[in-house]
């Protein structure tokens, strides 16, 4: 404030600053400054989780089921109508701090804890947790409460990922129509009720026929930069343009009806981690998020995309050996992924249950044993520090059982740099873009910069500004 008064500003933008501006809005308004683009008011109604959620159901949004917590009590209650897991969202929060999924009543009451101690002033919400959901993000520019820029991509994780540790497609490869207008029928309604002006980010979650929002950010996301390259658009000019009254009609803003734009490239954006600087800490994903970096990269379909971004984060493609850990749960799904990196020539090495599995569904895998129970067969924490395993396939569960044994290939896998996955969608996806892209020991990828992609679209006038401004 002393700042603000002594420059005698025309007023403050708080939407470009991550969550810090946004938790000092209404503070700021309070105090007599003027914040430029969507008001304060506006700013907490999206950020009390209370306050939003009352909002979302007003306006006809579908959201997952939902109460304010009031006592730990109600809380049980809560969950066991809806059914575990059920996620605990404080409000004001910076990167899901304190959000937490509880698959049991013990973890309930854990995680009702540390929320309170993070956001002692502010409402924590218990909602229903979809698993298996798709998770699908707006980004966008408002002017006035109307929707001037708009971008919809799509996790490669399931819901359950903090979206700054997720894997991003853009323009999105495997969600339907339907899906796509329900998200722009919701962004249309929040964006009015919100009355945004600037940038907005929105989440949803997907499953069925059930799109559901999540969560509303009233600021630029960190998705931001990765969307206006991929659509050839500086959304955040556009923001600033909106913010300030300036004229935005000669800029080519991709809008609601700009379907599956750009349409001959896609472009991936993966996250980089620095597990191997945080000493003893487990490298796996959940709603909080861990990541240190991203790495945006373009290709001619996702799977190419996808293998150069993943590439360009440090991933080194194994040469012969993996090692996979994977809990009952995803036996179906990892069974698919492992037969695909069989038939490639990699030899599958497993622990017990894993490896039973594989052979008992015709994929070859080579049993090692648990690191807690070494008995003189295969070590799998050996072949890791002897840089004989290419790569460790680690997909715990809340049901695992072999906590430390899983912890131990997950932690000597980042320790000794060798590539990680923990996620049974990512390994999907790896599977698949390698059995397209492997030609014999190399890669096919084409190496394209992403001018030449922007002068490949086939809508020549639609890129025109575009290519002007490169």
């Amino acid at each position: 404030m002393d700042i603000y008064e002594r420059d005698n500003s025309d007023g403050i933008i708080v939407s470009v600053g991550g969550q810090i501006p946004n938790g000092i809005a209404l503070p700021l308004d309070a105090a007599g400054a003027k914040l430029l683009g969507t008001p304060a008011k506006m700013i907490d109604n999206a950020e009390d989780r209370n306050k939003f959620s009352d909002m979302i159901d007003e306006i006809g949004v579908q959201q997952p089921k939902w109460q304010e917590l009031t006592t730990a009590e109600a809380a049980m209650d809560f969950a066991a109508e809806v059914g575990y897991p059920v996620l605990v969202r404080p409000s004001y929060v910076l990167s899901g701090a304190a959000m937490n999924v509880a698959h049991t009543e013990e973890q309930l009451r854990a995680c009702l804890t540390e929320a309170a101690n993070v956001s002692g002033d502010h409402p924590v919400v218990v909602s229903d947790f979809i698993q298996g959901a798709v998770e699908i993000e707006f980004d966008g520019v408002g002017k006035d409460g109307e929707i001037i820029a708009a971008a919809i991509h799509e996790h490669i994780e399931n819901a359950g990922v903090h979206s700054g540790d997720a894997t991003l497609v853009l323009p999105p490869q495997d969600l339907t129509a339907y899906q796509k207008q329900r998200v722009r029928d919701a962004a249309k309604k929040i964006v009015k009720r919100l009355n945004i002006t600037g940038p907005v980010n929105i989440q949803f979650v997907a499953k069925g026929t059930d799109v559901m929002c999540i969560e509303t950010n009233v600021r630029a996301s960190r998705s931001f930069p990765f969307v206006s390259k991929t659509m050839g658009v500086d959304f955040i000019e556009a923001a600033t343009k909106a913010i300030v009254g300036a004229d935005t009609s000669d800029m080519n803003l991709p809008t609601l009806e700009t379907r599956n734009r750009p349409a001959n490239y896609v472009g991936v954006k993966a996250p980089m981690f620095s597990f191997t600087r945080l000493r003893g800490s487990d490298p796996v994903l959940g709603v909080e998020m861990a990541s240190t970096g991203e790495v945006a990269c373009f290709g001619k379909d996702k799977e190419e995309a996808f293998l150069k971004s993943l590439l360009s984060t440090g991933f080194k493609m194994p040469k012969k050996n993996i090692l996979l850990s994977v809990q009952d749960d995803f036996a179906d799904d990892i069974t698919h992924s492992a037969y695909q990196l069989h038939e490639l020539g990699y030899n599958l090495y497993g622990t017990k249950a894993t490896a039973d599995m594989l052979n008992k569904n015709g994929v070859p895998c080579k049993e090692v044993d648990y690191p807690t129970e070494a008995t003189g067969g295969i070590d799998p924490l050996a072949m890791i520090r002897e840089d004989d395993i290419g790569l460790v396939i680690n997909v715990p569960s809340y049901k695992s059982t072999r906590l430390e044994d899983n912890y131990l290939m997950r932690r000597t896998a980042v320790d000794f740099g060798v590539p990680l996955m923990t996620n049974l969608q990512l390994v999907k996806c790896f599977s698949d873009a390698v059995h397209k892209h492997k030609k014999g020991e190399m890669l096919d990828l084409d190496a394209k910069t992403l001018f030449e992609h922007y002068e490949e679209e086939e809508d020549s006038d639609a890129w025109t500004a575009v290519n002007e401004f490169h």
